[in-house]
């Protein structure tokens, strides 16, 4: 039996989901678990697909970042595939097929794997080096602290004998900003 699992980070890429499906079913996808969540997120659809499989099951997906989040996380379920006794089948691996049924599909997709995970940390040093070169040249300052611009709100309905929690929900802030900003001001016991 063929187990497809489509995913996309957000709602607003309901396109690139639906793309996903297609795709799966004319692979020949008997069963398809949606996601959209963030790969590093939870998983539950992933988890419940793999639950699902048995002996001389594949699991299907359209390409490999649909699936792990890293090298690692794709170790552990090819752990959990090969324990259930069944195989991964990625659509497109850089224009190829890839099946770990077979050993040379297995030592493919660890080969690609080890490219995507690297090229993935050279952009985020790139990244990084771009955002230290910005900041030298007083071009970037970060995200606004949103919480902060509400603290003389926080203190005044804190002075006011509002909960803490009431305080949150007003003002949209999270329990640990208002601590923060209590604190800020030596009025976190009060």
């Amino acid at each position: 039996m063929l187990i497809g699992v489509a995913r996309t980070s957000t709602i607003e890429q309901e396109a690139g989901l639906l793309a996903q499906v297609r795709e799966l079913e004319a692979f020949g996808c008997e069963s398809i678990y949606k996601e959209q969540v963030s790969s590093v997120g939870e998983r539950p659809r992933l988890e419940a697909a793999v639950n699902s499989l048995r002996s001389g099951d594949k699991l299907v997906v359209t390409k490999l970042d649909r699936l792990a989040r890293s090298v690692r996380h794709l170790g552990e379920l090819l752990e959990k595939l090969e324990a259930k006794g069944a195989g991964l089948v990625i659509l497109s691996m850089g224009g190829q097929q890839i099946d770990t049924s077979t050993a040379t599909g297995k030592m493919m997709l660890n080969v690609m794997a080890s490219v995507a995970q690297f090229e993935r940390e050279m952009m985020l040093e790139r990244q990084k080096e771009g955002i230290a070169k910005a900041k030298q040249d007083g071009k970037y300052k970060g995200r606004k602290p949103t919480a902060m611009a509400k603290a003389d709100a926080v203190l005044s309905l804190s002075q006011s004998g509002m909960s803490k929690q009431k305080i949150c929900d007003q003002l949209g802030i999270s329990r640990a900003s208002l601590y923060r900003i209590l604190a800020a001001e030596g009025k976190a016991g009060d």
